[in-house]
């Protein structure tokens, strides 16, 4: 990837994933052509953090009806990242 902000899309705010981010792990919305790398990259310079480990999922987009017509929402991509002890990000304290 060449753009580190062009990587993480949004965090993702759910009941799991508040529980995970008090265990030192927090979870990302991320662009579906990112691997590993850019992903552990892009997370240590925005947030000045030391990441351990980057678990990677695909969510298939959900086929939706409207009466009649079928649509089908877009194919999105999570990022499960392991902080090293201690680093926190702050948009997931307080939430």
């Amino acid at each position: 990837m060449k753009n580190i902000y062009s990587v993480i899309k949004s965090p993702v705010i759910t009941e799991k994933s508040t529980i995970k981010a008090a265990l030192g792990q927090v979870i990302f919305w991320v662009d579906l052509e990112a691997n590993k790398q850019d992903i552990k990259t892009a997370v240590e310079k925005i947030f000045n953090v030391k990441v351990l480990d980057v678990n990677t999922q695909r969510v298939p987009g959900k086929v939706k009806r409207m009466g009649k017509y079928a649509g089908q929402k877009s194919t999105r991509k999570k990022a499960y990242i392991t902080l090293r002890e201690g680093d926190k990000i702050e948009i997931f304290q307080g939430v």
